[in-house]
């Protein structure tokens, strides 16, 4: 019987987890699972789990890790069915989606964009990545190198080192005590998170690829302006005040010029330890 090491990062939930371990002890017992129940405690002001999850995997010992959040919305009952996908599937990690999702209507639009633009993005193709309910096997959370708000991108990270990845449905339950920790903050920590997710899997080893992309649409807006004024001002009798906009022109060009020059840079440097590891 393979053993189970089930982390918890706890934030002010101090009313659910006393209900939620006594779920978790029912699911146990009836299941004949061994292992562990791993509480940490996140104090963090910014209520980011990433620290918490480093921790926990860091003690987990069981051949199969739980992470599930400790608000009361995730239910115990469907361990087993995560475990069950992990195991007749044969992959590495599965990703609960809470279906139907008990959230308010805001967080819920919020989650739908944000997992559509990652996973169009990513090329990993889940309905819930920010999903804290997942099974993992042992060797995948010995492979996870987490920090900031990038917990939110663990199948990626996985799906980039050559984990597979799946899903399945999980029950969630509306949240019966404290307030959640989502926030409108969040979104533009979101996308600047999914930037580096980018970075760090798909262009960590070509850099020119993901500057020279957004170079060139800064050096395409900026040719666009200058093109715009300059028939305006030789066929037009458009006012001269237009300054503003060369200006915002030739900045384009001049940011242009800037990320295709970072991103000779980093080919530099990936070269530079590439040969350095080969000597």
């Amino acid at each position: 019987m393979k053993t189970l090491s089930v982390i918890i990062p706890a934030y002010n939930e101090a009313e659910s987890l006393p209900i939620l371990l006594e779920k978790l002890q029912v699911v146990f017992r009836n299941n004949g699972y061994t292992g562990e129940v791993i509480i940490i405690n996140d104090g963090s002001t910014d209520a980011t789990t990433a620290e918490a999850l480093t921790t926990g995997f860091q003690k987990a010992s069981g051949d199969i890790v739980i992470t599930m959040d400790a608000d009361g919305q995730d239910d115990p009952s469907e361990i087993p069915k995560l475990i069950a996908v992990l195991e007749q599937e044969n992959v590495d990690l599965v990703s609960g989606w809470k279906y139907p999702r008990k959230d308010p209507i805001e967080k819920r639009m919020f989650s739908f964009v944000f997992n559509r633009v990652t996973s169009m993005l990513t090329g990993v193709k889940l309905h819930d990545i920010n999903c804290g309910f997942k099974a993992y096997r042992s060797e995948v959370i010995k492979e996870l190198q987490l920090y900031g708000e990038l917990h939110r991108y663990i199948p990626i990270f996985a799906h980039a080192a050559g984990f597979l990845v799946s899903e399945v449905k999980v029950k969630h339950h509306p949240r019966q005590f404290g307030v959640s920790k989502y926030g409108l903050k969040r979104i533009p920590k979101g996308f600047f998170d999914l930037l580096t997710v980018l970075f760090l899997t798909r262009y960590k080893k070509r850099p020119m690829h993901f500057f020279a992309g957004i170079g060139s649409l800064f050096g395409f807006c900026g040719i666009a302006v200058f093109v715009g004024l300059t028939i305006g001002h030789f066929f037009t009798n458009t006012e001269r005040s237009l300054m503003p906009f060369w200006l915002s022109g030739g900045l384009c060009i001049v940011t242009s010029f800037m990320l295709f020059s970072v991103g000779l840079l980093g080919e530099l440097i990936v070269a530079f330890f590439n040969q350095r590891g080969k000597s």
